[in-house]
């Protein structure tokens, strides 16, 4: 049985001219790899492996 569309859009595009994917999950968060498994994987994982990016991770106090 399936639950039907959920309206999330996941969106992969290759950076020409390398061997590397930059992906964007419908949760916002940006993933590069070269591997398209590894990829898809880190995207269906949501929510786990979507560790906040560095930046955002420091001096925020918490």
């Amino acid at each position: 049985m399936s639950a039907g569309p959920t309206g999330e859009i996941y969106r992969i595009d290759w950076l020409p001219g390398t061997d590397t994917l930059h992906g964007t999950c419908h949760c916002g968060r940006e993933h590069t790899s070269q591997d398209p498994i590894e990829m898809w994987e880190w995207m269906l994982a949501h929510p786990s492996g979507h560790s906040a990016p560095e930046n955002e991770s420091q001096g925020n106090g918490s």
